[in-house]
């Protein structure tokens, strides 16, 4: 499957289960791990593990294996590797502590420091 349907499919199965607040991220020239994260908030622990369940469903139906997953045992955040496309379920407060959007999407600035200066001390 294309990575752009996989893509849409993962966003489709957490819509369908209400997940909260969806983005997906185009990370194709900054990681050669996959080519989409999508992320998405629950509500409740047990919310995050059906969403994540929910995309483990309809990718084993179009007959996409996944990877892994993780986090799935506690549901803070449900972490689903499907090669292409890693999908990111979390809580509103590992969500803002993590803030992957930014991690991902925004360059870092290269900042330029002065190399401290060598000082010497005499000898007594």
């Amino acid at each position: 499957m294309q990575a752009e349907l996989l893509r849409d499919l993962v966003i489709k199965a957490l819509q369908d289960m209400k997940g909260v607040d969806i983005h997906a991220l185009d990370v194709r020239g900054m990681t050669a791990i996959t080519d989409f994260m999508v992320i998405a908030s629950g509500t409740s622990d047990r919310h995050v593990k059906s969403l994540a369940r929910n995309v483990l469903d309809l990718a084993r139906a179009a007959g996409v294996k996944p990877m892994g997953v993780e986090g799935d045992q506690e549901g803070e955040w449900v972490l689903v590797d499907l090669r292409d496309v890693v999908a990111h379920i979390m809580r509103p407060q590992v969500r803002d502590f993590y803030n992957l959007e930014k991690l991902w999407s925004v360059e870092v600035p290269i900042v330029e420091t002065a190399l401290p200066v060598a000082t010497t001390r005499k000898r007594r």
